[in-house]
């Protein structure tokens, strides 16, 4: 295993890291600002579109996608230490160079599953930046960390797909450029396997029957920058026959298939996030005195700084590990490894955070730091993609299987 940087993902660090200095960490402020004067808080600042202008220019743009024919043909490995940038300032880089969640996984879900219309109506929209996206799996009813639990009714009467059901923490779905969903509803609820009984349809936004119904809060937060996470009706929703993506029955495996890559992506930027708490510790260490000396120089500061310093470091090279793994034996190969760092990852994010919030004291949970927020969006990411009590499970029992 070879982690050194190659020469084009250099060039893109370098690249990326001056957008970062130069556009994206001030524009943190001006979107605030901004954002406190439009007419709805979901509309776009202005800002951010100036940001994508910038970022598409730069050819920092899709950066996600390793295929050549729709982003810039990264692998895991190359994209890894991109992503960990972008983390830094996760309500604004990872949306201005087009590698956002939810966009990412549906714009991963149709260009691998998706026909030649459902690409040109839904994928190049998306590729371009023109339109936002979500993707509507979880409900409120069910357990839906395991996905054959989901109740929504896809029921096909004629050329039509009827949709009925309400979902929840559907990322994106308060943004007004949201513009299509991927539903996924059980087209064969009796069938035997269970795994075989869910299915994907495209929903546009504007389909008669679809109520966005309220934005859930996360932790106090709208998350008004990634569109916010709504309760959303279905309500007799009807769209064609074509707009099943793939299979009838092929849900589950879509499911899959879209959340290995979300889990490292999120990983990724979560050490991004770590690193700007550090870099905020440090600072705040260096400038606040109490006790009559530096936060510098008490113990338990030095403390938490060293022990955040080796945390990362430690997760950086697992994470690291996992995409060169999936880059070399593919995302079933390294199984294991996803699991561990969707365990590891957010669980030490959140404590790293946690102490940068307590060494800013009253600070460190205002808003005039971005800490808060980002122990909010790190927390979340010990429930997103399956919690990590799903994944532990799992990761035993593979491990266990050996003695067997």
């Amino acid at each position: 295993m070879d982690f050194a940087f190659d020469a084009r993902t250099e060039e893109l660090r370098a690249k990326l890291l001056a957008f970062m200095d130069e556009y994206v960490y001030p524009a943190e402020t001006v979107a605030h600002e901004q954002r406190a004067e439009l007419a709805s808080p979901w509309d776009t600042p202005a800002v951010v579109e100036e940001l994508k202008a910038e970022a598409r220019q730069q050819g920092l743009w899709n950066l996600f996608l390793p295929d050549t024919e729709y982003g810039a043909g990264l692998t895991n490995l190359q994209y890894a230490p991109l992503a960990e940038i972008t983390g830094r300032s996760p309500q604004l880089a990872p949306t201005a160079t087009n590698c956002a969640a939810p966009d990412t996984g549906n714009m991963e879900v149709l260009a691998q599953f998706g026909d030649e219309q459902q690409k040109k109506q839904w994928l190049q929209p998306l590729l371009a930046g023109e339109i936002r996206s979500a993707f509507a799996m979880t409900e409120p009813e069910v357990a839906s960390s395991d996905a054959t639990n989901i109740t929504t009714r896809i029921e096909r009467e004629g050329d039509e797909y009827v949709i009925t059901g309400r979902k929840w923490y559907i990322s994106g779905a308060m943004n007004p450029d949201c513009g299509i969903f991927i539903v996924m509803g059980k087209t064969d609820p009796d069938g035997a396997d269970i795994r075989r009984q869910q299915s994907m349809v495209l929903v546009p936004r504007d389909t008669p029957g679809v109520e966005i119904r309220r934005a859930m809060q996360v932790y106090g937060y709208e998350d008004h920058s990634h569109g916010g996470h709504a309760e959303v009706v279905f309500d007799q929703v009807r769209v064609p026959v074509s707009n099943l993506i793939g299979e009838e029955g092929g849900g589950f495996a879509i499911a899959q298939a879209r959340l290995g890559p979300g889990r490292i992506h999120h990983c990724m930027r979560l050490i991004g996030m770590a690193e700007r708490a550090i870099e905020l510790m440090c600072r705040r260490a260096v400038s606040r005195t109490a006790f009559g000396k530096p936060l510098a120089q008490q113990g338990v500061v030095q403390n938490w700084i060293a022990d955040a310093r080796v945390a990362v470091e430690q997760l950086r090279l697992l994470v690291l590990k996992t995409a060169w793994m999936m880059d070399t034996v593919g995302n079933r190969g390294a199984h294991t490894e996803i699991q561990a760092i969707k365990i590891a990852t957010p669980r030490t994010v959140v404590d790293i955070l946690d102490k940068a919030v307590q060494l800013h004291g009253a600070g460190g949970v205002s808003q005039d730091f971005p800490l808060a927020e980002l122990w909010a969006s790190a927390r979340t990411l010990m429930l997103a993609d399956g919690p990590d009590e799903v994944h532990q499970r799992s990761l035993a029992r593979r491990e266990i299987k050996q003695y067997l």
